[in-house]
């Protein structure tokens, strides 16, 4: 059987493939794709310049994206926690 039940054989070692839980993992497959793509290209954009010099990132160059991915997260973690906040405002009204 393959990564997600997506082999040959419709059964695993507990039966049947839950086909919820199975389009709930490839949602959140697709959601972290996502987000991983958005991180390296707003990180990219921002620390490494376009002129590759080296093969290697510099030492100013990884502190940037260090910091970048930090501020991506945390920023990423409190627009989360307000939405969280604002539905349960709505849902309390």
């Amino acid at each position: 059987m393959s990564f997600l039940g997506l082999g040959a054989t419709p059964a695993g070692p507990s039966g049947p493939v839950n086909q919820q839980a199975m389009q709930m993992a490839l949602a959140e497959l697709d959601l972290i794709t996502d987000v991983f793509n958005k991180v390296v290209s707003s990180c990219h954009a921002k620390c490494i310049n376009l002129r590759y010099a080296e093969p290697d990132l510099n030492k100013g160059e990884s502190v940037c994206i260090d910091r970048c991915v930090a501020k991506f997260f945390d920023v990423n973690k409190k627009v989360g926690e307000r939405l969280q906040q604002a539905g349960a405002a709505s849902q309390a009204a």
